[in-house]
């Protein structure tokens, strides 16, 4: 029994060419698209350019606005700021984002562990050893119960929120109140901060290279001095601003597609917003890795015929 020949799909099977042949030099082409692309690159850099702004550091924060490095460190303390009720992955205090009722950060777990007020206000202060004061200030808050502590730094908290609160002579002056110990503690991780050491302190990690900077940068995102900077920039989220400094990876010219996602309504306002616009990437990925094997989809270009407008001078000579 003869076997009957295939059917030719157009969209699967590309008929044998019987037309014209011409030689082409793959080299060269690539030759000059180099140079080309090369020139257009240095030439509009050199017209552009790119900010290339320094990192923001803990110190340059603490000695530009005290107040509000003061003001995050008794919400770190008190466990009132972003990072400190995030969830997964630094801790659990929230379940964290869903989508369709799945929260993966309750699945995966937690896998950075970050205590905010151990890690930020604690354990930097008990590194000071020459500040006597201070470790005195920190076995009495250690030593009181939870229910004292809280009632400590929600004093310190509303004191320091005043318009009355300032920073004179090297030190935070706030209104007087019950705030026990806090308010040494939170003095010294100021003084620690605008002295450098905080950063120092931060990045010490048990390797040769310190390229870790998920807390100092936790820390820094819970005040308004970065979000500030970044509006100046026009970087908020609202604002679609993008910046590739040099020395920072991956860069972030690429997250053009992510950000024109949080500007649709809906997932403008979402609590969610993050996960959700993961998801439509992905979809978005998957849809287009899947495009030759996705019947009518992938039959576009040859419906649209937009080939034979890329070689329209070849269709011109052909008979």
């Amino acid at each position: 029994m003869t076997k009957a020949p295939k059917r030719f799909n157009p969209d699967r099977d590309v008929a044998p060419w019987t037309g014209p042949m011409r030689r082409y030099d793959i080299a060269k082409e690539v030759t000059i698209c180099f140079l080309v692309v090369a020139v257009l690159t240095v030439g509009l850099a050199v017209v552009f350019s790119s900010p290339d702004d320094k990192a923001v550091t803990l110190q340059q924060w603490a000695s530009a606005t005290p107040v509000d490095f003061a003001t995050t460190a008794i919400a770190e303390l008190d466990g009132t700021s972003g990072t400190a009720g995030y969830g997964g992955p630094y801790n659990t205090a929230s379940p964290g984002q869903s989508i369709l009722g799945v929260s993966p950060s309750t699945i995966i777990g937690v896998h950075i562990p970050v205590d905010a007020a151990k890690d930020f206000v604690l354990s930097p202060v008990a590194a000071l050893p020459d500040d006597p004061l201070a470790q005195q200030a920190l076995r009495s808050y250690r030593s009181a119960t939870s229910t004292q502590r809280a009632t400590w730094d929600a004093a310190y908290e509303t004191a320091i929120a005043s318009q009355a609160a300032s920073y004179r002579d090297g030190h935070l002056v706030v209104p007087l109140g019950n705030y026990g110990p806090v308010g040494v503690i939170v003095n010294a991780l100021t003084q620690m901060a605008r002295s450098g050491a905080l950063d120092a302190t931060m990045l010490t990690e048990q390797r040769f290279f310190s390229t870790d900077f998920t807390k100092p940068l936790l820390f820094l995102s819970d005040g308004n001095y970065l979000a500030n900077k970044a509006a100046i920039d026009h970087l908020q989220g609202d604002q679609w601003g993008m910046m590739n400094e040099t020395g920072s990876w991956p860069g972030q010219a690429w997250l053009w597609l992510y950000t024109m996602w949080y500007q649709v309504p809906g997932l403008s306002t979402s609590p969610n917003a993050d996960l959700q616009v993961w998801a439509i990437m992905m979809v978005l990925t998957v849809v287009l890795a899947c495009i030759p094997l996705i019947p009518g989809l992938r039959s576009i270009p040859r419906w649209t015929r937009v080939y034979r407008l890329i070689w329209r001078a070849h269709y011109a000579a052909k008979p």
